[in-house]
């Protein structure tokens, strides 16, 4: 039996084969990233006018590069919730049309569900029942997963998600988009104490998070409080400093709330998914972390933390409960 899987949620237009053991067959994936840069993030009629023109070739080189022809596809598989709806429309219409035609089955598959079973592929087993970690440009949130197919969320971010800081931040210091793997080059060459910025909600016994008090503290940091735009610092050491000690503040928050919210379940397994868990400051940080709360982490390889269709083989749990999608699925927003 082989999966075809299509993403399309924001700016990554991907297209993945897996069987129903998960084998992947292929998983390849076309950035926008120079499509976005010059507006310092993702602009949604950008991003969904590039999925029209990606992702047919995208679809073509992940059926060669898995060896099969498309009437060798026995059932497509999509995100269909949440992201950009313009996005998310062409990634959706797309797997209707091929469901259609080929006469197999359609399975919808949540984006965010996608992220922490990502961490179930890389692992080869079973990873359930844990805690969800979500940290990405547009969520951050955690679950209680009591199986592959049942996630209960516990908290979330009331405003700005962690990717999106980062972003934020990245554009202050003049640093680029995309901001996550600008502000840790960055970081590497500073000191992460030498600014003392909030970290909003780390005694909170609730689980939500809150990241735009942070990006402006760094805000005022470059310029004080009554500079509306400061201009950005150049390289050297206030610059480093700044992006240390933002992203230390980051880390804090999220391993925090990921120790809370184990010790509050009594659960010890933590899966953590998204790009913001490419990091390997943040990484290290919640392995540390889970090696003295006698828990196991699961974070899947880089390639599996940003944007994918490999990740969809959430497909194969749906596949054999029998949720299959009908051909009036729709593309959703919204996480809820």
């Amino acid at each position: 039996m082989r999966f075809l899987a299509l993403e399309t949620s924001c700016d990554e237009t991907a297209a993945a084969v897996f069987t129903e053991d998960r084998v992947i067959l292929s998983n390849v994936v076309a950035s926008q990233i120079d499509l976005h840069a010059r507006f310092g993030g993702v602009v949604p009629e950008v991003a969904a006018r590039a999925h029209l023109q990606r992702l047919l070739p995208v679809i073509d080189e992940a059926l060669n590069r898995a060896g099969i022809r498309l009437e060798q596809v026995g059932c497509i598989a999509v995100h269909n919730m949440p992201g950009l709806v313009g996005a998310l429309l062409v990634g959706v219409s797309a797997a209707k049309m091929l469901a259609l035609s080929l006469g197999v089955p359609l399975i919808a598959v949540n984006h965010i569900a996608s992220h922490i079973y990502a961490c179930r592929i890389a692992a080869g087993r079973d990873i359930f029942p844990s805690i969800g970690l979500v940290i990405s440009g547009g969520h951050t949130a955690l679950f209680h997963c009591r199986s592959a197919l049942d996630f209960e969320l516990v908290g979330s971010t009331l405003d700005d998600a962690a990717g999106e800081a980062f972003d934020k931040v990245a554009a202050l210091l003049g640093l680029g988009f995309p901001g996550g793997p600008a502000v840790e080059n960055e970081a590497a060459q500073g000191n992460a104490r030498a600014f003392s910025f909030p970290r909003s909600f780390i005694h909170d016994e609730r689980l939500d998070f809150s990241f735009s008090g942070l990006k402006t503290a760094v805000r005022y940091a470059l310029g004080g409080p009554n500079a509306a735009h400061p201009a950005p610092p150049g390289p050297g050491r206030l610059r480093a400093d700044l992006a240390a000690s933002f992203q230390q503040a980051v880390i804090d928050v999220l391993v925090g709330k990921s120790r809370q919210a184990l010790r509050q379940t009594g659960l010890q397994r933590l899966a953590v998914g998204g790009g913001v868990a490419a990091n390997r400051t943040l990484r290290a940080a919640l392995e540390q972390m889970a090696q003295v709360e006698a828990a196991e982490v699961f974070i899947p390889p880089l390639s599996l933390c940003t944007d994918n269709a490999a990740m969809a083989a959430l497909a194969v749990e749906k596949w054999r409960a029998g949720e299959f999608a009908a051909l009036d699925v729709d593309a959703v927003p919204t996480l809820g």
